[in-house]
């Protein structure tokens, strides 16, 4: 069976936490790339909050990471995967107002 492959975006997130994407089934991240769209330096937190029923739960996969101006990282490289369950939630927020362009790529309803 082929691969759903999808995107998700965020768009000049800032100070509030964003959610990019919110999986409805199993899924895995396979790409998250940050862009510093401002002229200095910001820092981001990227987590999962993963909702089992017994309270919300953060696993960071970055914490105040330094993106220096108009400069970009990737975050899911060199083959690796980032599989989240029906729920979980992908969050991104920054340390500025309107600072952080965000494309997330993944694989939707992983299969067999």
């Amino acid at each position: 069976m082929a691969q759903d492959f999808e995107k998700a975006v965020g768009l000049n997130v800032g100070t509030s936490p964003a959610t990019i994407l919110t999986s409805d089934s199993d899924d895995a991240i396979i790409g998250i790339r940050l862009a510093n769209i401002l002229g200095s330096t910001i820092q981001v937190d990227v987590y999962i909050t993963h909702n089992d029923g017994g309270g919300d739960d953060n696993y960071y996969l970055v914490k105040g990471i330094n993106i220096p101006p108009n400069s970009s990282v990737e975050l899911v490289d060199a083959g690796s995967k980032i599989v989240m369950q029906s729920g979980d939630d992908l969050v991104i927020v920054s340390d500025t107002a309107s600072s952080c362009d965000v494309w997330v790529s993944y694989i939707d309803t992983i299969s067999a």
